[in-house]
């Protein structure tokens, strides 16, 4: 089954051309315990025979400079697109959109939550991150969103605001799965379905999740899609964030997503992200 990552991050071994600066005031333990830098990437890549990827700021690292993963992606155009961190609630955030654009990224990253900052951040939603909601929508450039189920209340506003942006929830908004179908503690993400730019990232942080309790990843995998579509869902590895080598990673993601029809199969594996990223054709390759 051929594959193409949504999630994947990359870290330098060069600390003074790009020095740490993570949000959340100190660098996440897995980026410390296996930074992966670019060259890395590719061959874990290469070993389980995944063609293209998307880079994602490792936020819990270099914060919002997002050199490296610009570096990263023009020196491999041809494998590799790249999404950036973005402060939306600075007054510049619309001349950083277009500036991170300009150096070939495609997308930005709004991190409210993680392992360096607990909890779900209250800011997202707020007055003051509007014009970059309304530029991306604009433009159409998708939006990551790293968030928990906590934040549904917030985005669900901003998208009656912005109708037509385009949001990818990292780790599919990370909803308590153990319970198992009919995923009643996921009834809010599910409702996310009514507005048509939204998106789920389904990693194997997800899958690992509905592998709990009652939970099976193929049940959670059937209600997500009946309610979005599978051309709404698109599958990431979160490595090297996710413990274990990539090859494997990919392994349990072909072995779940081999359950589905060729066609649900063929849209999470790699459909839904060229229909979202500008990755290179194979004819350019």
């Amino acid at each position: 089954m051929k594959l193409l990552d949504t999630h994947t991050h990359v870290i330098s071994p060069d600390n003074k051309h790009y020095p740490t600066d993570p949000i959340g005031g100190h660098q996440s333990q897995w980026s410390q315990a296996r930074p992966v830098d670019a060259d890395s990437l590719l061959r874990a890549m290469d070993a389980a025979d995944i063609e293209q990827a998307v880079v994602v700021q490792a936020s819990t690292v270099y914060g919002h400079d997002n050199r490296y993963v610009a570096d990263t992606v023009r020196a491999h155009r041809d494998r590799l697109v790249g999404v950036y961190s973005l402060d939306a609630l600075a007054a510049d955030a619309v001349d950083k959109i277009i500036y991170w654009q300009e150096q070939g990224l495609s997308g930005f990253r709004l991190f409210t939550t993680g392992s360096t900052m607990p909890g779900q951040g209250d800011w997202l939603g707020h007055v003051d991150s509007y014009p970059a909601w309304a530029w991306a929508e604009a433009h159409a450039i998708p939006v990551c969103l790293q968030m928990t189920m906590e934040g549904i209340p917030a985005l669900r506003s901003l998208l009656e605001r912005f109708p037509k942006a385009i949001v990818l929830l990292d780790h599919c908004a990370r909803p308590v799965l153990s319970a198992g179908a009919p995923y009643q503690a996921a009834d809010a993400l599910l409702a996310l379905a009514a507005f048509p730019g939204v998106h789920l990232k389904l990693t194997n942080r997800t899958l690992a999740a509905a592998a709990e309790g009652k939970s099976t990843p193929i049940d959670f995998l059937r209600t997500i899609i009946a309610a979005f579509g599978a051309d709404h869902i698109a599958w990431g590895s979160n490595f090297p964030a996710a413990a274990g080598t990539l090859a494997e990673l990919a392994d349990t993601a072909r072995e779940v997503l081999g359950g589905l029809s060729v066609q649900d199969r063929q849209a999470i594996a790699g459909g839904t992200a060229r229909r979202l990223y500008p990755f290179a054709s194979t004819e350019q390759r």
